[in-house]
């Protein structure tokens, strides 16, 4: 095996080891800091998110960010295998976190350690990121600020490396219809629930004025409702959730408001954070994937390129099908895959801010 192949394998087997729930991963950063310590590469810690820079880092040249989660979800109750005992078998790798986003976390490491030293047209920044799973505020959200100006993104997340040019964006909105209570028998009162069917029947038919030229348009599915105490009794409130899959065409804020709009019940939004992210076939990250012959697709799941404010593209090693899943495994070859695909990428990234400089 590749050493750099090697390497990345032992570090994935230390991952898997060393459990690291969202909120609680202090012991995989402090791994991964020691990691990155020993082989000189001078990494900053903030909170439980890892991050170190290219060595000729300049400020004057745009910074391409390396990023990936160590964070995991819990283990799945079908388990047959100790989630956090990696075993090799059949040519894979079993354990908590080896495709989610492990494998990703690894295999971006070694290309960055490979490539720090290089002359690249443009500066390398890996960071290592907590809490993606849940969200949470001591993660990518605490960190973007302290990593300074960053002009481009590369996620590490299961893609079987495809590249990943777009994900939509979601919003959950909790919905309350109102009424007035009343006996059933004698039609007295306003039925709250036939408030929240009518707008409902309203989220149904809605559609957008504009449409994503990449992410079609804006999905809607309400998934829950509740209402009503007894039989006899018409309902005051209804409640019911509705899960709005966001593009570019709209900001957050503007579905948002435009769905409140179209409704008579009341919808608060739970967060508009995670917003749509849509990369223009024109950049240079879109360029360097076609130029790397990577299928180009839009990903049904989101990340944490949610949060980034700038150019991003999502690919790593893995196949999302596995993840969340019981028995977890990475296959031995994805690994070796994601370091070169990666190495590929970067190096065509290179080629393509050469010739722009060239001409």
């Amino acid at each position: 095996m590749n050493p750099k192949h090697a390497e990345a394998l032992a570090l994935l087997q230390a991952l898997i080891a060393t459990p690291s729930p969202s909120r609680e991963e202090g012991r995989t950063a402090e791994l991964l800091y020691t990691f990155l310590a020993e082989r000189g590469a001078a990494p900053e810690r903030l909170h439980n998110n890892v991050w170190a820079r290219s060595r000729r880092f300049d400020p004057a040249r745009p910074t391409l960010l390396l990023n990936s989660h160590h964070d995991t979800v819990r283990p799945a109750a079908g388990y047959t295998r100790d989630p956090f005992t990696p075993v090799i078998e059949g040519g894979r790798l079993y354990g908590l976190g080896s495709n989610d986003a492990g494998a990703s976390v690894a295999c971006l490491t070694e290309t960055f350690l490979a490539l720090r030293d290089r002359p690249l047209p443009f500066n390398l920044l890996l960071a290592l990121s907590a809490e993606e799973e849940c969200s949470g505020e001591r993660g990518m959200r605490a960190l973007l600020p302290a990593l300074g100006r960053i002009d481009m993104g590369l996620v590490g997340e299961p893609t079987s490396m495809r590249a990943a040019v777009g994900e939509r964006g979601l919003v959950v909105m909790d919905c309350t219809a109102h009424g007035r209570s009343g006996h059933a028998a004698r039609g007295e009162g306003v039925n709250a629930l036939y408030i929240a069917l009518d707008d409902i029947a309203r989220l149904r038919a809605y559609r957008f004025e504009r449409e994503s030229a990449l992410l079609g348009p804006v999905g809607i599915a309400v998934t829950q409702i509740e209402a009503g105490t007894q039989h006899n009794v018409v309902p005051d409130t209804c409640h019911f959730v509705a899960d709005i899959r966001t593009t570019d065409a709209y900001t957050n804020e503007e579905t948002v408001a435009l769905l409140r709009a179209a409704m008579r019940s009341e919808a608060v939004p739970r967060s508009t954070h995670i917003r749509a992210s849509a990369l223009d076939g024109a950049h240079q990250l879109a360029q360097a994937a076609r130029a790397a012959g990577r299928e180009a697709f839009v990903s049904p799941t989101t990340s944490d390129r949610a949060l980034m404010p700038f150019p991003t593209l999502k690919m790593g090693p893995g196949d999302s099908a596995r993840s969340h899943t019981a028995d977890e495994y990475i296959l031995l070859a994805e690994i070796g895959e994601g370091i070169d695909g990666y190495m590929d990428f970067i190096e065509k990234m290179a080629e393509q801010y050469d010739e722009q400089t060239l001409g």
